[in-house]
């Protein structure tokens, strides 16, 4: 490695800090951060998931998921709900608030994609996002 600008650490930690803090503008007119978002994306897939499975899905430890459902549940984003079947498993669903801003939370979502991908051919978006997810596993 020549220079810490070639570092693949320094270069997906300073596109991280940029997506990330462009996409967090963006949603604080909603009150809620990227991380609250994409808690309420995969709740909008499937409800009713427990907090355990969510945690699994998004690769969020305990604590840290606890916390985003804590807020988004005094924000009246989610409503938290103990299993009838299991009283210590914890059921997560939308408030009609969150469904109903559903379609605004993803044209931010698309538009904040898009100013990210702006300088990128089509090829080049596919290939981005598929090196992406390989990195993951």
């Amino acid at each position: 490695m020549s220079s810490y600008g070639e570092c693949i650490l320094f270069l997906l930690a300073k596109a991280h800090q940029k997506v990330y803090g462009n996409f967090k503008k963006r949603l604080q007119s909603y009150g809620i951060t990227p991380v609250q978002h994409l808690v309420i994306f995969a709740l909008n897939e499937e409800e009713g998931v427990s907090a355990g499975e969510l945690g699994k899905r998004l690769t969020l430890d305990n604590a840290t998921l606890s916390g985003v459902l804590d807020r988004l549940a005094e924000g009246g984003w989610v409503i938290k709900s103990h299993s009838d079947e299991d009283k210590r498993s914890l059921k997560v669903y939308l408030t009609p608030k969150a469904k109903e801003r559903i379609q605004e939370l993803t044209r931010e979502a698309d538009e904040a994609d898009n100013e990210v991908l702006e300088g990128f051919s089509r090829e080049e978006r596919v290939l981005l996002k598929r090196l992406l997810r390989d990195m993951q596993y």
